[in-house]
């Protein structure tokens, strides 16, 4: 059976990724926008790489007003930045906000309706070229054809699609994740593997995607922990920066199953973090998914040297100390309450359906149950 495969128009990895990159930038325009967070301008590095442009030529403005998770207020204040200032590309720096918030500018720069309109349609359009700069080991937005945004009229959070939205130079460059604290680190981490181990999971897997999933989930279980004990862990850095880029490849092309679809209510409801509200759900989750892919999770098993994957991540997140939702201090009334929602905007999301398993509203709010529990 054949199978599409997608990836950024060019990637370049490692050390020194944006000084190589800069011929292929200046091919992009006379200015950028710079789609970047507070904290990251903070750091100074929006400002080294604005002085890069800067010696090459290329101007650039800066759109930093990112408090959260991206919503759809946000988006429209970034086009009109980008509008105004009269850009050509985009440059989106960051973690998963900044770099889903650039796609998303560079499709709405150009499409002439509301982005909801496009809610469950394939994104498309003559888009301006995209630059994206991950600073964070764990969402994979670099390499995927995906963003996530919250609809503030409706506290739906809604997954945005198009082989249009994928990057044409995604830069790869582990330094910028050195400075990322541990909440971060753990909450990007998990991401990662949540990516890597539903995407290998996933009724849409294909050989390339397998190849991707299990380095990244082998890479994962080794080195998290370390870079979690320790942030200026080089080869732990750098590892988990390749993890999170192949992870995004994989669910690229065969998506996620019913943890992301799970998650994302939690966070637009909540504004519990994306990749901890994931941590979460993986342990509940894939026990439900266990019996509908048994041969695969035992693939994964072998691959980290464990008799039991489940056992594994389970001890995994003990060890990454990951909050239960009691301990994080959410209202359990109220996600109660808003569990039947969040059950039907899971479904809707459509990834539950690509879990090698039969998944009913009545299984989510089953899983749902036994999280309020614990």
């Amino acid at each position: 059976m054949a199978f599409n495969f997608t990836m950024p128009g060019r990637t370049i990895m490692g050390q020194g990724a944006f000084d190589s990159a800069i011929p292929y930038i200046r091919e992009m325009g006379k200015k950028a926008l710079i789609v970047t967070g507070k904290i990251i301008t903070k750091t100074g590095l929006t400002g080294k790489i604005q002085k890069k442009l800067e010696g090459a030529g290329i101007a650039s403005a800066v759109f930093n007003d990112l408090p959260g998770e991206p919503d759809d207020k946000m988006i429209i204040s970034a086009v009109q930045v980008y509008r105004s200032e009269k850009c050509d590309f985009i440059i989106g720096l960051g973690g998963g906000t900044p770099l889903d918030t650039a796609k998303a500018v560079a499709a709405m720069s150009v499409l002439k309706c509301e982005l909801i309109d496009w809610a469950g349609k394939e994104m498309k359009g003559d888009f301006p070229p995209l630059v994206l700069i991950p600073t964070t080991a764990g969402t994979g937005s670099e390499a995927t054809k995906f963003f996530v945004y919250t609809d503030t009229k409706t506290d739906a959070k809604l997954l945005m699609k198009g082989d249009d939205l994928l990057p044409d130079l995604a830069l790869v460059d582990f330094n910028y994740t050195l400075s990322a604290p541990r909440g971060i680190t753990v909450a990007t981490g998990m991401d990662a593997l949540t990516h890597a181990v539903e995407a290998y999971t996933s009724k849409k897997a294909s050989p390339l995607t397998d190849f991707y999933c299990l380095d990244a989930i082998e890479r994962i279980f080794k080195m998290l922990p370390l870079a979690a004990k320790d942030g200026n862990n080089i080869a732990a850095r750098e590892s988990l920066a390749i993890a999170a880029y192949e992870a995004g490849v994989a669910i690229n092309n065969s998506s996620v199953t019913i943890v992301h679809g799970m998650s994302r209510p939690i966070g637009a409801l909540f504004h519990v973090p994306h990749g901890i509200s994931n941590a979460m759900l993986i342990c509940e989750c894939l026990k439900f998914a266990l019996d509908g892919a048994e041969s695969r999770f035992a693939d994964i098993a072998r691959r980290i040297g464990a008799g039991d994957f489940i056992s594994a991540l389970e001890g995994l997140t003990k060890e990454l100390e990951i909050p239960t939702l009691r301990q994080y201090g959410i209202d359990l009334k109220k996600f109660e309450e808003f569990s039947p929602k969040m059950a039907k905007d899971a479904l809707a999301s459509g990834s539950p359906s690509n879990t090698r398993k039969e998944v009913s509203e009545a299984d989510i709010l089953k899983i749902y149950k036994i999280l309020r529990e614990k």
